[in-house]
């Protein structure tokens, strides 16, 4: 007890004499090697991402919208009802149908009844033969008037149907092409939707690139927006070149439900051709002003400088190769704005 009541007697004096505070000392930049390794080497190209399933819903009859039920980005599973279509005039229509059938079958019952006696009465020598073949001729002409009227009576449903539009596959809906109370005419666009759970990325290779890629070749994509690299599921080289640029496409398959992704978004193709050593530093530690490409390096008691650096071509999801400006081991900082500001105070 008394050696604490010294010690708080002698902060307390130290506090009276002005004594400045001992400033805590900042804790250690995070820091990684840079470091000599086995990296793919890549034959890279700009791609962009679209759905393997994409489709426009239209409209095949006439009438106006009545229900607009999904709206752009609204996930919409298969069978799901999107659009519907003033059905009045179509079930007039079907219900004319269906009356034209009842008195066709009217017809066809009254021909097949003639056409039994009118046997029974040629077989007892009452009527010619004559008779009876157009009894017979009757008959197949009303029944053929049935299966006609019954044709068009399924005709007319098919086409009420039509005024219900329905998803024909789960997706999200990516444009939305009408409003409530519009015109539907045949051939018009209701709705554009994609499946998320089935995309691709879409390239385009110079005639010589495209030598190096065969059906085999494994490939990742890079997403910059989303900060994401992709390892392909299949690689599709189209075997026809556009006969101006003589370039070549090349479709690369992602996997299953790929989060974070939409098409239209860019991307880059890196198709893996073999493998090499190379100088590589954590991607993180670069940094780029204006015209400058450089990284911080640490020095003794982790003091950081900031050095120029030359990057080459290949790189992946962790770090990029340096062709000057650094060694193998040295240790670069992972936070350069932190470095930055530590670089300003020492001055």
């Amino acid at each position: 007890m008394k050696r604490a009541l010294w010690l708080a007697a002698g902060l307390l004096a130290a506090c009276s004499t002005g004594t400045p505070p001992v400033a805590p000392a900042r804790p250690a930049l995070p820091s990684a090697k840079v470091e000599l390794r086995d990296v793919a080497l890549t034959v890279s190209a700009e791609a962009v991402v679209e759905a393997v399933r994409q489709s426009t819903v239209a409209a095949q009859v006439t009438g106006r919208i009545v229900d607009v039920r999904f709206d752009v980005g609204d996930a919409v599973k298969k069978g799901d009802v999107i659009v519907r279509i003033d059905e009045r005039g179509a079930s007039q229509a079907l219900a004319a149908s269906e009356a034209q059938v009842r008195e066709a079958e009217a017809a066809l019952a009254n021909a097949r009844a003639q056409y039994e006696r009118s046997k029974q009465l040629v077989a007892q020598k009452f009527i010619s033969p004559a008779a009876l073949d157009k009894a017979e001729a009757d008959f197949k002409a009303a029944e053929s008037r049935m299966k006609a009227m019954l044709a068009g009576a399924g005709q007319a449903a098919t086409e009420r149907s039509f005024t219900t539009i329905v998803a024909p596959y789960s997706g999200v809906v990516s444009a939305r092409h009408v409003q409530l109370g519009e015109m539907a005419t045949p051939g018009r666009a209701l709705m554009t939707g994609f499946d998320p759970a089935s995309l691709r990325v879409v390239a385009v290779v110079s005639s010589m690139q495209a030598q190096q890629i065969r059906a085999d070749t494994k490939a990742r994509i890079e997403v910059p927006s989303a900060n994401r690299w992709i390892d392909a599921k299949s690689v599709t080289l189209v075997p026809v070149a556009d006969p101006r640029t003589h370039a070549t496409q090349v479709r690369i398959e992602l996997p299953e439900d790929v989060r974070g992704v939409y098409p239209g978004v860019f991307a880059r193709a890196h198709f893996i051709v073999g493998s090499a050593p190379r100088l590589m530093a954590p991607r993180e530690a670069i940094v780029h002003r204006s015209e400058l490409t450089a990284a911080y390096v640490l020095g003794e008691q982790g003091r950081p400088s900031l050095r120029q650096v030359r990057l080459g071509t290949a790189s992946d999801e962790t770090g990029v190769e340096v062709l000057a400006g650094l060694r193998a081991g040295e240790a670069v900082a992972l936070d350069p704005a932190e470095a930055g500001t530590r670089t300003l105070v020492s001055r």
